[in-house]
């Protein structure tokens, strides 16, 4: 449902300096850990027993519209979201996914090793995350099984092509290698560039040597709003559907194109 955002190679910046949260913002991070918690505690049963009876993922999406109101994460859609649609956004921060899982109910593309944990495995289940084992060339008829079932119904996956985080004012290489365990692309799969832009992308982004779990206590502990707007930009068409790197490339070409129009 949430596959860590890797950061095994950063954007070469080095960690933001920020200060350490007040009493005040360190009490919202508790009260804001607490609901969280409490939200959890009351989906997770129900995800489960949806799963297991076999219904469309709709439990995740309900659980990140809490979670993005109640962490201040106030994400704004512009364009269509294509349904039966692999999604190919930038990507800047941790809080990529849960504004995607929310204003799309998108699930993810995540790598196998990643299923280690029995706990994430569990909840990335839930949400019909794609394993992707890109060393194994012989498991790539179940990937795109897999692939098929978690956008049938208009359902969407998403895939953060650059393999790591930026500071937002900028685009890193996008890796096509990413989209080698989907190619062939299922017949009738529409491909979406997606633009993601934060008001304060610098001080919210996850870059460099920056901790995981001290970016997620300094946005929690953050008293203003934190302002995403989400571009959903016109699927790729044409040419730009020959091979994996044509994909990436034209992705790449139209969110560019997109970040410099401001």
């Amino acid at each position: 449902m949430l596959p860590p955002s890797g950061q095994d190679e950063t954007d070469n910046r080095a960690r933001p300096r920020h200060p350490a949260p007040g009493v005040s913002g360190r009490a919202l991070l508790v009260l804001r850990l607490i609901l969280l918690l409490g939200v959890l505690v009351l989906i997770a049963p129900p995800a489960a027993l949806w799963r297991l009876l076999g219904f469309r993922r709709i439990w995740p999406r309900i659980f990140f519209l809490g979670f993005c109101a109640i962490i201040g994460l106030r994400p704004r859609v512009h364009g269509t979201p294509r349904g039966n649609a692999l999604y190919l956004p930038n990507h800047v921060s941790w809080m990529d996914i849960p504004a995607l899982l929310a204003t799309t109910g998108s699930a993810f593309v995540a790598h196998d090793g990643l299923t280690g944990s029995r706990l994430f495995k569990f909840l990335a289940d839930l949400n019909d995350t794609v394993f992707i084992a890109r060393d194994r060339r012989a498991t790539i008829g179940t990937q795109i099984a897999e692939v098929r079932h978690a956008v049938a119904g208009d359902g969407a996956l998403t895939i953060f092509i650059e393999g790591t985080t930026s500071d937002g004012t900028r685009l890193l290489p996008f890796k096509s290698a990413l989209l080698s365990a989907l190619e062939p692309l299922p017949e009738g799969l529409t491909i979406q560039p997606v633009l993601l832009r934060y008001a304060d992308g610098p001080g919210v982004a996850w870059v460099g040597d920056d901790p995981g779990t001290a970016n997620f206590s300094r946005m929690l502990a953050r008293w203003r709003p934190i302002r995403l707007d989400l571009h959903f930009l016109d699927p790729l068409t044409g040419d730009t559907l020959q091979n994996r790197k044509a994909m990436a490339a034209a992705a790449r070409d139209a969110i560019a194109a997109r970040m410099a129009a401001g």
